[in-house]
């Protein structure tokens, strides 16, 4: 059940780049335990929000508290630290690395044992610590399904065995709050059915607070508790997900329904 206390707070943000304006004082708030959809066409600015969020970018406008702390400047690795994954619209897997190795990765900051300590593998506890990152790896790799590729190199897989793997990685970190860009962009039906399950179970069984972008609106309305739209970077409508399905801009631009208005005026 979603929590009441907000786990992301964002305030009047703006981006620009040079003369173009990326994002205009867009504010919203994210409940903890929330599974919470931006959509918008391409170019809308929801990848640069997402970027501002994860610390990629720094907006010259706004502020940005992540569990009541401000972030707007600290580092990707710092909100990382906090609690914060991330996947990306363009795969950013290690190639050459195996599957279980780019799981591990993330894990790379959970780490307690330094160069001094961990030189003192056998007797320190260093041992100890890789076992138990390794094991949670493990429960991750059966949760999504892909131990028969645990040791596959992840350059070497399909694109929709790669988009599953870059999220484990994003859940290695272990986070209260997970950044979604586009989890299943380039799907056949049946990889989209089994990611949005693995999504909502991600949510409600591992506790993930989850703001996710993604273009397919079925998948969206379906398992989406509120939904935010943007448009050439402000943000225009957000609500639940019927009441997104019945805004005027959300029919003409994804649906291609007339709106009520249009209708009107073509009896006048």
């Amino acid at each position: 059940m979603t929590g009441q206390s907000p786990i992301l707070e964002v305030n009047d943000i703006s981006l620009r780049f040079g003369g173009v304006r990326a994002l205009s004082n867009v504010s919203f708030g994210v409940k903890k335990g929330e599974l919470f959809s931006i959509i918008g066409p391409n170019g809308a600015g929801k990848t640069s929000l997402l970027n501002c969020i994860s610390g990629r970018y720094t907006p010259q406008e706004g502020s940005i508290k992540f569990n009541d702390k401000e972030v707007t400047k600290m580092t990707p690795n710092h909100r990382a630290e906090m609690g914060m994954g991330r996947t990306f619209q363009n795969l950013a897997l290690f190639a050459h690395m195996t599957v279980l190795d780019n799981i591990m990765v993330g894990r790379h900051h959970l780490m307690k044992n330094n160069f001094l300590t961990g030189g003192l593998y056998w007797f320190g506890g260093a041992q100890k610590e890789e076992l138990e990152h390794r094991r949670y790896a493990e429960d991750i790799i059966d949760f999504l399904e892909i131990s028969h590729i645990r040791k596959s190199v992840a350059g070497t897989l399909s694109y929709g065995l790669r988009k599953r793997v870059e999220l484990a990685r994003a859940v290695a970190l272990r986070p209260d709050l997970i950044l979604l860009d586009e989890p299943m962009a380039g799907m056949n039906l049946e990889e989209k059915e089994d990611m949005a399950r693995y999504i909502v179970d991600l949510n409600e069984e591992w506790g993930m607070t989850v703001i996710m972008i993604e273009h397919d609106m079925g998948v969206v309305m379906d398992i989406s508790e509120r939904v935010m739209v943007l448009d050439f970077g402000k943000n225009i409508a957000e609500g639940l997900p019927h009441e997104i399905m019945a805004n005027d801009y959300v029919k003409r631009a994804y649906l291609g329904e007339e709106t009520d208005e249009e209708a009107e005026g073509e009896v006048a």
